[in-house]
């Protein structure tokens, strides 16, 4: 998982209330097992009936932030839903609330989910409109070209896997040396263990 320490640049103006992972990432988006490419079926229901819809604005291309309405994330537990935002670019997603089976599936995916207070979206809904927004993770803050300052709260467990880049295999993987060691205490403590293993494979 790529470190996250900051998020900078346009964000989307989404806005919209009780977004569920189905309107994120369709049903028929989920026979893929992989996470490439999900982000041309992301909000693709939206896309089709609208052709004037603010995902396929040009000047919002590659945005790596989006702003969204109370609840997103709602509905079903497919990780493709966080897979698809992040197929599409975006590295972090600002709403007054989150799901929290999406706020979890977005962490393990290197998104930063960051809840504010609605008079803090409206604001960042205008600004976005037209000016990049900045999300520093280390001071958790988002703030604006217009000396607006917001900050937010985020679990400590949550904030330093971000910032190392650490998912769940990278926090095993990190603890390497102190498994190795336990298995090698193990195996010379309790050898018929070990045979045990050996000859089951």
């Amino acid at each position: 998982m790529e470190a996250l320490r900051a998020v900078d640049g346009r964000a989307i103006p989404f806005g919209r209330e009780n977004v569920d992972t189905d309107l994120i990432i369709p049903a028929r988006w989920l026979k893929t097992i992989s996470r490439e490419g999900l982000g041309e079926g992301a909000f693709e229901a939206l896309r089709a009936s609208d052709p004037d819809n603010i995902f396929d604005q040009p000047e919002y291309t590659g945005a790596p932030i989006l702003v969204a309405g109370d609840n997103f994330g709602c509905g079903s537990s497919r990780e493709h839903a966080a897979w698809a935002l992040l197929d599409m670019g975006i590295r972090a997603v600002i709403a007054p609330s989150f799901s929290d089976i999406f706020a979890g599936n977005a962490f393990k995916n290197g998104i930063l989910t960051v809840a504010l207070p609605q008079t803090a979206i409206d604001r960042l809904m205008e600004v976005a409109a037209t000016d990049p927004i900045s999300i520093d993770l280390e001071a958790q803050s988002v703030t604006t070209p217009f000396q607006d300052r917001f900050s937010f709260e985020i679990d400590p467990f949550r904030k330093e896997c971000l910032l190392q880049g650490l998912d769940e295999v990278g926090l095993t993987l990190a603890r390497d040396a102190a498994i190795t060691d336990y298995e090698t205490r193990l195996a010379n403590a309790r050898p018929w263990l070990a045979r045990g293993t050996a000859a089951a494979a």
